[in-house]
């Protein structure tokens, strides 16, 4: 199990292969019709303070976001804060917020097999639903590292299955490998934002991710009036502000 903010891809010709060529297997194409831009913000692996600080200032503007949870990660400590655990993660369900799947043990679905990876899905669900929650309905790669065999391991499972690479999703993107934006220092504001511009241009759908929100994030996190900004930017756009199981229920992509 290895930190997001530590994690090396394997940049070897294969695994840049893989990347490249993952994109063209077990598609399936996003139908996009929508009357304004949709807008989902979501906290992979959940840090405490993606709960206290971010969540918070979701439903004081009577908002909710999408947790991708990692149930073996929580409770434990982090270059990003201690993650979520199980009374942290129930308590953001209660107020309304979605829980979704990120597997059990972060695992690299780039690197696993398939049964590797399914067990892993199973387990994490499982897990959950002991907690009292229930079955998930979305999904983010750890990593956001993909394979053949990741994506044949999802395919049905979940409505939307998201990765790391930067576009918008409209019509034709890949439900089983949806591109997101990263909410990061140094300007990962900035750089939102302008993808914010462009999915109410495009009338599209936009993921917004980070993971910790602290005044001095870790690399893969953010500050809070980063994260504040670029969420009132969305409500001041006049965006459809949903989490990212709504946005999945809204094109008609819902789980198996």
């Amino acid at each position: 199990m290895v930190a997001a903010d530590q994690y090396t891809p394997d940049m070897s010709l294969k695994g840049k292969l893989r990347r490249r060529l993952v994109r063209l297997v077990e598609r399936r194409p996003a139908k996009v019709r929508l009357e304004r831009a949709m807008v989902s913000f979501a906290f992979d692996d959940a840090p405490i303070s993606a709960f206290d600080t971010a969540g918070k200032m979701l439903e004081q503007r009577g908002l909710r976001g999408t947790y991708f949870i990692a149930a073996g990660l929580a409770g434990q400590d982090s270059v990003m804060g201690r993650y979520g655990a199980r009374e942290d993660v129930l308590a953001a369900a209660a107020a309304g917020h979605e829980i979704a799947c990120h597997t059990y043990s972060h695992l690299d679905c780039g690197a696993a097999d398939e049964a590797t990876i399914r067990a892993d899905l199973d387990r994490n669900d499982q897990a959950l639903t002991d907690w009292g929650l229930p079955r998930t309905q979305t999904f983010a790669y750890p990593y956001g590292d993909v394979s053949h065999a990741a994506k044949r391991a999802i395919n049905g499972r979940f409505g939307v299955s998201r990765g790391l690479h930067k576009d918008l999703i409209r019509t034709g993107a890949d439900l089983n490998q949806a591109p997101a934006i990263g909410i990061e220092v140094p300007a990962g504001g900035v750089y939102a934002q302008r993808w914010l511009d462009y999915a109410v241009h495009a009338k599209a759908w936009v993921i917004f991710y980070t993971h910790d929100v602290v005044e001095n994030p870790s690399p893969v996190g953010c500050t809070p009036r980063v994260f504040r900004e670029l969420v009132d930017r969305a409500r001041s756009r006049g965006c459809d502000i949903v989490t990212v199981a709504e946005g999945a229920r809204r094109l008609g992509a819902v789980a198996g």
